[in-house]
């Protein structure tokens, strides 16, 4: 690939856009009861253009995300979009993967088999990349811009080493910014960068930014009530219309009715400004956190009228009015001879922040009502994530609403401005991504947190084990996105922030952080499922405390033997060692912050835990901690399979069909991801612990619907069912699991004429086989099985994988029934079926039965899922807990769990 281009450039279509041309002019400051403007506000087109003249895929057509070569494009398109404000800048910024995807034969022969065309089947291709969110201070704005300059962001993001620092700026770059610093700051950019700020109008960004999130992150909304947050999904086919409040120093209520179509309809002069403004007066705070804080140790019944005041501490029951409810903000101070020195700074603030919360809260309310808007959405400077912001807001709601409507919060909100002028670059392919092709990740080294600023970002891998070290050693403040500190601190840099109502709420309670957003378009929604907008993968409520608690707990312990995998995966050198070390502590880090707000990363399933451990491997460069171990498992079990396929071939029907289950749950005990498994590996071999399974093997299972699934094989009296026209087998570990189980059954179907699709992981997780090392282990297989064989040649897996097939296997035989492999997607043992790989999903289109195989895939997830075809969960419960709270039952049980077609 050539070195010349890589700008990260989104995607292309061939629809030339309108624009209109909109004079610019500075946002003045919110004018004092802002009238309401009943016009209709649409979104215009903006500069810069790309310019496709020539445009050309480089490279293999064949590749999923191929380059796009732009050879008439003069401008230098810089996917870069700032936020520009009074006290902060936010970023967002694209960057495209760095992985090439592997074309190797499989894959070519499912793209013919399958018709699939470029991952996504889309018009044009979109690049897939991340999208990055940072913020910093805008007074430190040369952090900011040398952050920027670092990155060559404003070059498009291409490789720094290809630009020198002191290379000459190019006239032509044109970046896209928001905000009133977009003004004041556009001759420093000028001069320090060399770029010009494209100015965007705000509230048209605000809007935009909000739509995209609202419709492509799964749990971005969420409401808060008394401390306690709750993730909501947001139907995108039922989105419109809502009102957006957003709260700076003012308060503009505008109403959404579409991609491009809303209007301020209301507004108000009391906001952020007005709180601060009279609290810096009142309490002398020098920070707008600080009054925030301040409020967490108030009392308002000091200051405030309530109606029990009034009624001598009784209710106002006849119009519905509690003895707590304020009758008047600050209205004790006037009959009270005291002056303001009398009165406590922290109550002064939680009244100043209960009456302005009220008020707007009411307002938006009654606009809600008046343009019969179901969702209220908040955000802006004066939510910040707090916390005690957000109940008082939801309080206010709710009481006005008389519990019909619901406050609901971003969890992207401060960016809701960037990532709008970021869509206003012309050909960024956002718009046509959708919900399930979005993942959310947490890598260490962000420059920001919670709403906190810890800059400056890390670099390379080295920089950010160095800082690492560095803060274990010295405790110092952090810059990731997550704590490097014990449970009991904030997890934002140590220090303890004052409790309020009895440690109900902290004032960074809420802090939510903001990962980096992978853009995957050729994820799709699994088709099979019968109920895809109601489906939840996660079986486990982690929602429980004890039940995240015990988890935790569970990861924890498994860590030390995780880094010692991980370790010897890259041969023990000093390098692995210090990436080892590094890994613990993060990931550590990571389940201490989730220990502490466990909706921190976003709504929280034991999937994606797991994932988690599994992202944070591969972030510090450990791509397959089990290989070594995965390799000597295979060739162990490979050896006996020729035995074993002797046994099942001497079976009537019958018995056969029994021991292949029975096969599958006794090979599905090997599972490094289980403690009492591992336990297990050092009291004998793996064949011991195989054969020591299957004589366990007796039913009833705990779960057993062997009987049920029989008579739809072989049928009862005379009557034979037809076969299955193909099947997806997600399979789960390697060596005996795969080979001594899955294995023998895939061979079993298709004997009876059945397609059979093995459905692995994209990328390594623990001792899970993936799509890459099957072929290999089929190829195997084969040699010793003349049905393997040719379904494997039918379904394109021996011509890369088996180079020295016996010639005494190859004489001619009767068709069968290809066997095929594809990756699902993802790089964890647990499998989300909202977002699988294109790949599956058309694999998925002609299948009418489905295997589940394991704990991660059949248990901790899928286990209540239900599909349009018949499906079989097979797996062996090798943790007690889990066997106790699903099943009923305990360590070793089994599940076989049939369930014909919705």
């Amino acid at each position: 690939m050539a070195g010349s281009i890589e700008n990260p450039i989104l995607g292309i279509n061939d629809i030339k856009e309108e624009s209109e041309e909109r004079k610019e002019k500075p946002k003045g400051e919110e004018k004092e009861m802002s009238p309401a403007c009943g016009s209709l506000i649409k979104r215009s087109g903006s500069r810069p253009q790309l310019d496709l003249s020539g445009a050309a895929i480089q490279g293999n057509f064949e590749e999923r995300d191929p380059t796009i070569l732009l050879p008439n494009q003069s401008d230098d398109i810089s996917h870069l979009a700032l936020d520009i404000g009074g006290s902060l800048i936010k970023l967002v910024y694209f960057s495209r993967h760095e992985d090439k995807p592997i074309e190797d034969r499989r894959k070519r022969s499912l793209k013919q088999r399958f018709s699939i065309a470029n991952g996504n089947r889309r018009s044009y291709p979109i690049l897939g990349g991340r999208l990055h969110f940072v913020k910093f201070e805008t007074v430190k704005i040369n952090e900011c811009l040398e952050f920027i300059k670092s990155k060559q962001l404003h070059r498009g993001g291409m490789n720094p080493r290809r630009w020198p620092v002191d290379s000459p700026p190019n006239e032509n770059v044109v970046v896209k910014a928001t905000g009133g610093g977009a003004y004041k700051f556009a001759d420093l950019f000028k001069e320090r960068l060399g770029v010009s700020l494209d100015k965007e109008d705000e509230m048209d960004c605000l809007v935009a930014g909000a739509n995209f999130l609202l419709k492509a992150i799964r749990h971005e909304a969420f409401t808060h009530m008394e401390g306690r947050k709750e993730f909501v999904q947001i139907d995108q086919n039922d989105l419109f219309p809502y009102l957006l409040v957003n709260i700076g120093s003012g308060v503009s209520m505008i109403k959404v009715d579409g991609d491009g179509m809303f209007q301020r309809v209301s507004g108000t002069n009391v906001g952020g400004g007005t709180y601060w403004g009279l609290g810096r007066l009142l309490t002398k705070c020098k920070s707008f956190d600080e009054l925030l804080e301040l409020s967490q140790r108030g009392d308002n019944r000091t200051i405030d009228m309530l109606v029990g005041d009034i009624y001598g501490g009784m209710d106002y029951s006849k119009i519905g009015l509690s003895a707590s409810t304020i009758a008047s903000s600050f209205g004790k101070a006037i009959s009270e001879s005291k002056e303001l020195e009398d009165y406590r700074p922290e109550d002064i603030s939680l009244s100043l922040l209960r009456m302005i919360s009220y008020n707007i809260g009411q307002i938006a309310y009654l606009n809600a009502l008046r343009f019969g808007l179901k969702r209220i959405f908040f955000g802006g400077f004066f939510i910040r994530g707090h916390a005690y912001t957000m109940d008082t807001i939801s309080f206010a709601i709710h009481f006005w609403s008389k519990g019909e409507a619901k406050a609901m919060f971003l969890r992207h909100e401060g960016f809701l401005g960037a990532l709008g002028t970021f869509m206003s670059y012309e050909k960024h392919g956002l718009d046509d991504l959708m919900v399930h092709q979005l993942v959310e990740r947490f890598p260490m080294g962000a420059p920001y947190v919670g709403g906190k600023i810890h800059g400056p970002p890390l670099g390379d891998l080295n920089e950010k084990i160095s800082w690492m070290e560095k803060f274990v050693r010295k405790g110092i403040e952090i810059t990731a996105p997550v704590p490097m500190t014990p449970l009991a601190t904030t997890g934002l840099g140590g220090f303890e922030v004052p409790s309020s109502r009895g440690d109900a709420l902290r004032s960074d309670a809420s802090n939510l952080n903001v990962g980096v957003l992978h853009l995957v378009p050729t994820l799709e929604v699994f088709p099979l499922l019968a109920d895809p907008k109601n489906y939840e993968p996660n079986t486990i409520d982690l929602s429980d405390h004890n039940e995240l608690e015990y988890w935790l707990t569970v990861l924890s312990e498994h860590l030390p033997d995780l880094v010692v995998k991980a370790v010897a995966s890259e041969g023990g050198t000093d390098d692995a060692k210090r990436r080892g070390d590094a890994f613990a502590r993060a990931y550590s880090a990571h389940l201490a912050r989730l220990m502490e707000e466990p909706a921190a990363y976003g709504k929280l399933g034991l999937a994606n835990l797991l994932e988690l451990r599994e992202e944070c491997l591969r972030e510090f460069q450990f791509t397959d901690a089990y290989r070594s171990i995965k390799q000597r498992e295979n060739e162990v079990s490979l050896a006996v399979l020729p035995d074993l396929l002797i046994e099942l071939d001497s079976m009537a029907e019958e018995a056969r069909l029994l021991t292949l289950i029975e096969g599958v749950l006794a090979a599905n005990i090997f599972d490094w991801g289980s403690r009492a498994c591992v336990d297990l590996y050092h009291k004998g071999t793996i064949i011991e612990i195989y054969r020591m399974s299957r004589k366990k093997m007796q039913r009833p299972w705990r779960v057993d619907d062997f009987d049920r699934f029989k008579e739809r094989m072989l049928g009862s009296g005379d009557k034979k069912p037809l076969p299955h026209k193909r099947a997806l087998m997600f399979v789960d570990n390697s060596g005996a699991d795969v080979v001594l189980g899955m294995l023998p059954l895939a061979r079993e179907l298709l004997r009876r004429g059945t397609e059979v699709v093995l459905v692995a992981n994209s990328l390594p997780a623990l001792n899970d086989v993936t799509a890459i090392e099957l072929p290999d282990i089929v190829a195997e297989a084969a040699k010793h099985c003349d049905i393997l064989r040719r379904a494997a040649e039918a379904g394109g897996l021996l011509v890369d994988a088996m180079t020295n097939i016996q010639d005494g296997c190859k004489e001619d035989s009767p068709s069968v029934a290809p066997l095929m492999v594809v990756e699902n997607g993802c790089g964890s043992p647990c499998v989300d079926l909202r977002q699988v790989s294109s790949e599956l999903a058309e694999a998925a289109k002609d299948a009418d039965f489905i295997i589940l195989e394991g704990m991660g895939r059949a248990l901790h997830t899928n286990f209540n899922a239900r599909f349009k075809c018949d499906a079989l969960k097979l797996a062996m419960v090798k943790n007690q807990r889990l066997a106790e709270k699903l099943i009923k039952g305990n360590i070793y049980d089994c599940v076989c769990r049939y369930e014909p077609s919705s």
